[in-house]
């Protein structure tokens, strides 16, 4: 079988043991996928989460292309590093939300999407933002009420008590506004900021050089995770109470450290944050098929 042109060189691939969709079988999985397309030669590596970003600092610097099956935060760590050293990135699904994947995929099976870019590899320059020292490539979500993503993690994980403990925390919080700050001027308080990169965001084209910002008021908040935002946003875009801008640049304070979601993983930062636009993050591969 003959190699497509931009598959030529050595294929390095990362799985994160530890993830929700990926299980003890992928990397063997994996390999025969490779090894049926023609790329017995393909190395695959299955990590611990603990050691995931050692194997892909590994990867970068031994593979040409990088393939990584894992969940939204390895997915995401893995462009911000596939980015600098200009490798291309398949970004496979093994998590819970998958934000990555389903955007440059669709909402397939990580075999399918892997199957489908091997026959007919595509590249795909996908840009982004920047929160802090933190890289992003779908959305971003600020403020209170992302804190009940990790009540929501709790509970998927069966764990009760605990999902208890972090809805107590959201909801002592849901009070705490931010105060935002968009390059176009716009400025006020809000419960929550929604940041969408052109990969995702509805109003945006893929080489639109802007990143689509919303000011959500507290009615609105209220449902950010409990309707799955990213497949809602269009029809916040005509709610009066949401102010929706095209930026670059979003300055943000808190009344204390300021939790963010990035691309379906929380983390938290002080009492300011700057957001920003990246052209050019990094490159995808993507098959010939048409995405969600």
């Amino acid at each position: 079988m003959d190699r497509p042109e931009l598959l030529r060189g050595r294929i390095a691939a990362v799985v994160n043991s530890g993830s929700g969709g990926a299980g003890a079988a992928s990397a063997d999985r994996m390999r025969a996928i490779f090894a049926d397309h023609g790329f017995p030669d393909a190395t695959v590596i299955s990590a611990a989460p603990r050691k995931v970003r050692q194997s892909l600092l590994k990867a970068t610097e031994a593979g040409d292309v990088i393939c990584v099956l894992g969940g939204d935060g390895t997915l995401r760590t893995a462009a911000g590093i596939c980015g600098p050293a200009n490798k291309p990135l398949i970004a496979l699904p093994g998590g819970t939300m998958n934000m990555l994947p389903h955007a440059l995929y669709g909402e397939v099976e990580w075999e399918a999407a892997l199957t489908a870019t091997l026959a007919d590899p595509r590249v795909r320059t996908v840009s982004g933002g920047r929160a802090g020292r933190y890289s992003f490539f779908c959305a971003a979500v600020a403020g209170a009420p992302s804190l009940w993503a990790d009540a929501r993690e709790a509970v998927r994980g069966g764990h009760p008590v605990e999902a208890a403990k972090r809805s107590i925390t959201a909801i002592r919080r849901s009070d705490e506004a931010l105060q935002y700050q968009f390059d176009d001027g716009a400025q006020g308080k809000a419960e929550a900021v929604v940041v969408m990169c052109p990969l995702v965001s509805k109003a945006l084209k893929a080489d639109d050089a802007f990143l689509e910002a919303a000011a959500v008021e507290p009615v609105t908040a209220v449902g950010l995770f409990s309707l799955a935002f990213h497949a809602v946003f269009a029809v916040w875009r005509e709610d009066p109470a949401v102010a929706v801008s095209q930026v670059k640049r979003i300055s943000l304070v808190g009344h204390g450290r300021i939790p963010v979601i990035l691309d379906g993983e929380r983390v938290s930062f002080g009492r300011r944050v700057t957001i920003s636009y990246r052209a050019n993050a990094f490159r995808a591969l993507v098959g010939a098929g048409p995405t969600a």
